[in-house]
């Protein structure tokens, strides 16, 4: 599911576009002050940002620029009513992907989306960690890991089926001498390699619990 992040101050044009792109399938923050979206990003990884420019406090511009200069690259759509070409400039030049002027059609965001970051769709996230389940790349903080095959086939088992329990001997069959203590001997690895917690639901298997 992909997450997003809207920032708008118009609360109920806010609410709106939430409820329209939640009824789409996304899973939808809001912020209605520019400082709001620091604190949001502070504890969440999104896949998008979509940011009015005219909100209290931060403008659009700034939170992205802020955003911008910590490394922050996910990908930003603007959406104003500001029309002159300075404005629209400077919005690409703070690292905007996109630019829609108000008023427009719900239905045109969420064409733009699909059409532009469909690929970011298939991505999976937990913590600091994003993981593409198609080509089986794991990055944590950005930085490629390797966890070698086995490991690397128990975390993908583990990781597509977040918040769900997998059957430890599921997971027993990617190992070479299968057993119960090799198998909690790779899960403590992966575990120490990339600082995430694996939950052992006695007598059922384990999971990855996305919360």
């Amino acid at each position: 599911m992909m997450n997003i992040l809207l920032l708008e101050d118009d609360k109920i044009l806010c609410d709106s576009l939430r409820e329209f792109l939640e009824l789409e399938g996304y899973c939808v923050d809001v912020a209605y002050r520019g400082p709001e979206v620091f604190d949001l990003t502070f504890d969440k990884k999104y896949d998008l940002y979509i940011l009015d420019v005219n909100v209290p406090e931060v403008d659009g511009f700034d939170v992205l620029a802020s955003l911008r200069e910590t490394g922050d690259e996910t990908p930003a759509i603007y959406i104003t009513a500001l029309t002159d070409i300075n404005s629209i400039s400077k919005g690409f030049e703070m690292g905007a992907e996109d630019y829609i002027k108000k008023p427009f059609d719900p239905e045109e965001l969420v064409i733009r989306i699909k059409s532009k970051y469909q690929q970011e769709d298939n991505l999976l996230y937990h913590k600091d960690i994003c993981y593409d389940p198609v080509t089986k790349t794991l990055q944590k903080e950005s930085q490629t890991i390797g966890l070698g095959e086995v490991q690397q086939n128990i975390f993908h088992e583990l990781m597509i089926h977040q918040n769900k329990i997998v059957d430890s001997y599921t997971l027993m069959d990617f190992l070479e001498q299968p057993s119960a203590n090799a198998l909690r001997v790779n899960l403590a690895k992966i575990k120490n390699k990339l600082g995430i917690e694996i939950k052992n639901i006695r007598g059922q298997g384990y999971m990855i619990e996305n919360i």
